[in-house]
């Protein structure tokens, strides 16, 4: 147990904060009841800095602060692929898909697949999204978060889950997407200035109290293995990260499912009070990806550097392990705060989720398939309460699922790695491609599933990400060939007037963002 009286002060104060200021931002104007818009899209009001804060709060949870420090212990700074090459995706997406989704103003990912196809290819990819959200994503959260918790305080797991659920709930509920959005630009502070404290630490640690650069050299000389940003066919990480495939591969199809397709965080972008406003917030996210690794990898490093030398009193029995174990090195109080700054990553992704369950499952299932007309408050109501089952069921099949995984994080990538080839086929050609047809789209999911098990069956050698490229190909091929005639533009009706020519600020911005990226791998290749 490491964690002090003024510790759990500071976690307590943290908690108390957040709640106090979510009801502060959710507060409605006399008179005004929240409809659907306010709840699910924050009545569209969101500023830049709120779009890029909360869609880095909503990403970066325990999977990625514990599960890719515990990849970075395992395998080094190739793990960091997915926060770059995710900076670079995220320009795109504000380029070339985000502008398609804020002029047919839609308020989900299933709404636009039945604009652009059909209601079957809705309801199925509905389905699966709620699925995924559920049985991947909250319980993934719930079950990392809570294993760091029990790993400094020694409370047992489930509790740790039942806390941190009780938290998100507390906070989300009411005020709704506003509530997340809004109050993760605080978490952000926290977050990112708490996973710097910590790295600076663990630097000074490694460098024995000689400074942060000579602790990133000391790792540079003890631990060169751990630099290789593309690993060669013989490393035993090969399977989870293929070389040149990394960056050349696979890895697009896993970064434009995520940043491009994913409704819980792309809705971030959905809720923008303007075009303009979206993409400056797109480009703030940019910025933070290219600083994640910095917090979340480097510790891992170097906590496998400490962890080798007998004399550091650091052992991690676990690659998970290694981001609760480097807290011990932190002095009472500051700890608090980096404890607090993981909970604050835990719980704004896991109100992310929820919201982005209750999204859906009203907008798109509940709404459309009630056979009788809803009110607003009817489905806010459903709304709250869907959040609350899928939260609740994710508690209960957590460990199940996900507690004998040693690296959870790669796990993840490679189980949404079956159905990742079959969104990003149906998206792309979805919008590029007038010829993709509904039976083509429904096609494409299931082969994306249902190949992806049978290649990893029965060529398990074969690298999850190659398979990744190698589905999404397949993919394309049966959408080719059940292609239909060009069809024809939505109607103007139903589309919103926006201005979405990209500001001079995005351009330089994007820019400079490409040249940090080839730096970055010509340093590190």
């Amino acid at each position: 147990m490491v964690i002090s009286a003024l510790d759990s002060a500071i976690v307590v104060g943290y908690v108390v904060l957040l709640l106090v200021l979510a009801i502060v931002v959710s507060k409605d104007k006399a008179g005004h009841q929240k409809d659907s818009k306010d709840f699910f899209l924050a009545g569209q009001t969101l500023p830049w800095w709120a779009i890029g804060a909360s869609l880095i709060a909503a990403n970066i949870s325990a999977e990625q602060i514990i599960g890719m420090s515990g990849s970075g212990f395992v395998v080094g700074l190739a793990i960091a692929s997915y926060e770059w090459m995710a900076a670079l995706t995220l320009l795109l997406v504000g380029w070339f898909f985000l502008p398609v989704f804020l002029r047919k103003g839609i308020y989900t990912m299933p709404q636009f697949l039945e604009q652009r196809f059909d209601k079957r290819v809705k309801y199925v990819m509905s389905l699966f999204w709620l699925l995924l959200y559920t049985f991947v994503n909250l319980t993934a959260v719930l079950w990392l978060g809570a294993t760091a918790i029990a790993t400094l305080t020694g409370l047992p797991v489930v509790w740790g889950m039942v806390g941190l659920a009780l938290i998100a709930v507390s906070y989300s509920l009411y005020g709704g997407l506003k509530a997340v959005a809004l109050t993760d630009g605080i978490q952000i502070l926290l977050l990112v200035g708490g996973g710097l404290l910590l790295s600076w630490i663990a630097l000074n640690q490694v460098s024995g109290g000689a400074g942060v650069l000579a602790g990133f050299d000391t790792l540079l000389q003890k631990a060169p293995e751990k630099f290789d940003m593309i690993l060669a066919k013989e490393h035993p990480e090969y399977v989870n990260l293929p070389g040149l495939a990394v960056i050349l591969g696979g890895m697009w199809m896993m970064n434009l499912s995520y940043w491009g397709f994913n409704q819980y965080i792309i809705q971030r972008a959905l809720a923008a009070k303007s075009f303009a406003e979206a993409q400056k917030g797109i480009l703030f996210a940019a910025f933070l990806k290219m600083l994640m690794p910095v917090i979340i990898v480097l510790p891992g490093i170097a906590a496998y550097v400490l962890s080798q030398d007998p004399a550091s009193g650091i052992a991690v029995d676990k690659a998970d392990a290694a981001y609760p174990t480097l807290l011990a090195l932190v002095p009472d109080g500051i700890r608090g705060l980096i404890f607090a700054a993981l909970i604050a990553a835990i719980v704004s992704s896991l109100a992310s989720m929820m919201n982005s369950i209750a999204t859906i499952f009203t907008l798109d299932l509940y709404k459309p398939l009630s056979k009788t007309s809803k009110t607003e408050p009817q489905l806010v109501g459903v709304g709250r309460l869907v959040s609350g089952v899928a939260l609740l069921v994710a508690v209960l099949v957590a460990k199940p699922l996900l507690g004998n995984f040693p690296q959870a994080f790669q796990y993840i990538q490679e189980f949404t790695g079956f159905f990742t080839p079959g969104i990003c086929a149906i998206f792309i050609l979805g919008i590029f491609w007038k010829g993709a047809s509904g039976n083509g789209a429904l096609a494409a999911a299931l082969l994306s599933c249902f190949g992806s098990l049978a290649m990893k069956l029965l060529w398990p050698e074969v690298p999850f990400m190659d398979r990744v490229g190698y589905i999404f190909l397949l993919c394309c091929a049966v959408m080719w060939l059940l292609r239909q005639p060009a069809k024809a533009e939505l109607p103007q009706a139903q589309a919103v007037s926006l201005d979405m020519t990209p500001s001079r600020f995005y351009l330089h911005g994007s820019a400079l963002v490409t040249v940090l990226l080839v730096y970055l791998y010509w340093q590190f290749w």
